[in-house]
Order: structure tokens, then sequence, then C-alpha cells
């Protein structure tokens, strides 16, 4: 096993790309960023994120760091997960998880959001406890608040009409940075900057996510229907 003991995540994402860039648990992994591509999305609709190269990083004298991150619905939590050394992830190493207010979100939450808990019987505490923004960074496509569509009204950002025709009007947030539309299998159906209005008749009827980014890699997520 070239990794018995791992982590480090940053998160740094372009849209297109939709990567998690992690830097963290130096003791271990060096003072170095690790990207994670998004590779597919799983049976319960939520993303799947590995390291690039999958197989080829070096890490801390300790061979090569090979990571994953993914839901574990078993459990109903994110895990960051070490490979053991050949890029397959047959049996692979729990370096941290996180449960906490997860369930809604396609992609994973962010170091600062819930408590991503090292698992110490793998690192024997070399990552220096629960990940915080002091002692990693974890930026790109995840999530920073437990937004979801039960919960719309508790917030001043609002999406309407919904169901809608043609446009859909966003209110309530003024630090847009981008907008996405996913189709409920996961399939990126729409990519572009932040607007208030969103020209949504070329898309099929159904139910989507939009899903909205502010500044500091925030988001929120809202299911609509397009009729």
């Amino acid at each position: 096993m070239r990794i018995l003991y791992l982590f480090a995540i940053a998160l740094g994402s372009t849209m297109a790309a939709q990567t998690i860039t992690f830097n963290g648990c130096h003791n271990l992994f060096d003072n170095q960023n690790f990207i994670f591509t998004k590779t597919g999305v799983d049976a319960f609709n939520k993303n799947i994120y590995m390291t690039t190269p999958v197989d080829g990083q070096p890490c801390g004298g300790l061979g090569t760091c090979e990571f994953k991150i993914q839901w574990n619905n078993t459990l109903t939590r994110w895990e960051f997960l070490a490979d053991e050394g050949n890029g397959t992830f047959t049996s692979p190493s729990l370096i941290y998880y996180n449960s906490t207010g997860n369930n809604a979100n396609m992609n994973p939450p962010s170091n600062t959001f819930g408590t991503w808990v090292e698992n110490s019987a793998v690192t024997s505490g070399q990552c220096g406890g629960n990940l915080t923004a002091t002692n990693s960074t974890m930026t790109g496509d995840v999530h920073s608040s437990s937004l979801g569509t039960s919960e719309v009204t508790k917030s001043k950002i609002q999406i309407f009409p919904n169901p809608v025709s043609d446009v859909i009007r966003i209110s309530g947030i003024d630090t847009g940075q981008t907008t996405q539309i996913y189709s409920l299998d996961g399939k990126l159906v729409r990519s572009e900057p932040f607007d208030q209005k969103i020209d949504v008749s070329h898309l099929s009827a159904g139910v989507y996510l939009l899903k909205i980014t502010i500044k500091n890699f925030e988001s929120h997520e809202f299911k609509f229907v397009k009729k």
C-alpha cells in the first residue's frame, strides 16, 4: 500500500470542469494543491470527484496520493477516500467524513460547513484534527449552506415563477457569480454567468435543478418545473 494515511483538500473549480481544489494535512500530504474533477453521478444523484491525475501526484514521501470524494448513502454522509495506491479504489481508506446537513445537495460541503471529521484510526491523528478554515482550504464545486427546496421560503433568495414556461427570475442575490441548470439525472444542461433572468424556453418539459453560485463559492440550489 503506497498510501495508508492521507488527506488534503482544496477545492477550486471552473464552471466547465466542475473541480474541487484541496490543500491540507501537510504532515501527510505536504503543502500542495490536489485537484478533484467530477467523474460522474451516482445512483442517488450525487456527484463523484477524483483527483487528477488519479495516479501520479507525489505525496509526502508516502508514494502517490489518489483521492476520491463521494456520497455514502448507507451512512448518509460525504466521504473523503484515499486509494490503496493503484488508482482503482477497490479497498480505499476513509480519511474524512461529513454528515451535517448535506442530504439535499448534489455536491459535497466545504471545509467550513458541517464538520469534516478526521478518521484518526487511519491517519493516526497526523492531519491535525477535523478540517477547518485554519488548517485547510476547500474551494470550487462545494456548498457552504444546507439550503434545499423545502427551505426556500426561509430565505431571501427566491426564484419565480415556478412552474415556468419561458424566463426564471431570481431575487435576493446581489453577488451572483454563475448559474447552472442540471437535469435530475445530474447532467449539466446550461452554465453561464449570473443574471437575474434566465431564459429556459428551450428546455424540455420536466423537473430541473438550478444551482446559483455567489461570492466565496457559496452555492444555493432550487428545483423548478419547466412547463
